[in-house]
């Protein structure tokens, strides 16, 4: 199996790595997780598991044929997380692309480099994806919707069909959006929230039906 690092800590990095470990016994396991690449917790292991390094080791590891996931995202703060991202610049074919033998991906459905599918979620026909997203466990997303890159799908959050999702958007836990909507860049949808008009760029909504709370502390200035 290939070797696996995943950047962050405890929370999405933890979840997906369980999710990694009990896939490693079934037949079609292709990744075995090694540990964590983190700065912040100033730790040797989390959860009983090796932090191989920080951020400046990652050319290291590649060179040492690991592959990565990256899950260092903050609501509040995508913006300077994806620069983060690009910057440390991991070669795209070097991001993991993991499903979990329990999820559902139809077999149209279109995975970029880095994109994780979690354990009983549903990925309906026609989806396409961009780099680096993650669909937690038991989401659904429907067919035929556009999801750009870095976008989050919390736990059980439903997503309709023909949508346009812009690039790292987030969708809270249980949230819910109708169809043929355009879901703008660095917007966020909160949890429970259910979204039946199209979402401006940078927002963040809240409620049923869902209304516009503010827009995300760092929205550019000149928009």
């Amino acid at each position: 199996m290939k070797k696996l690092a995943i950047i962050g800590g405890l929370g999405a990095a933890s979840t997906i790595a369980q999710a990694v470990i009990d896939a490693e016994g079934y037949p079609s396991a292709e990744y075995k997780f090694c540990g964590y690449i983190n700065d912040k917790d100033g730790k040797d292991r989390i959860q009983g598991h090796d932090v191989l390094g920080g951020l400046n080791d990652i050319a290291r590891l590649i060179e040492e044929d690991y592959y990565i996931i990256n899950t260092i995202y903050k609501v509040d703060g995508q913006i300077s997380r994806v620069k983060l991202f690009h910057e440390l610049n991991v070669p795209r074919e070097r991001l993991a692309i993991f499903v979990h033998p329990k999820a559902f991906v139809a077999p149209n459905v279109e995975l970029n480099f880095g994109c994780i599918i979690m354990p009983n979620a549903t990925i309906s026909s026609g989806v396409k994806f961009g780099l680096n997203c993650r669909v937690m466990s038991g989401a659904m997303v429907g067919h035929d919707n556009d999801v750009a890159d870095h976008s989050f799908f919390a736990a059980n959050s439903t997503i309709g069909s023909h949508n346009i999702i812009e690039t790292a958007t987030y969708f809270g836990l249980n949230s819910t959006v109708g169809g043929k909507l355009n879901i703008g860049r660095y917007s966020v949808v909160g949890m429970g929230s259910v979204i039946t008009k199209d979402v401006e760029e940078y927002s963040i909504m809240a409620g049923n039906p869902a209304k516009h709370l503010r827009f995300v502390k760092d929205k550019p200035k000149e928009i």
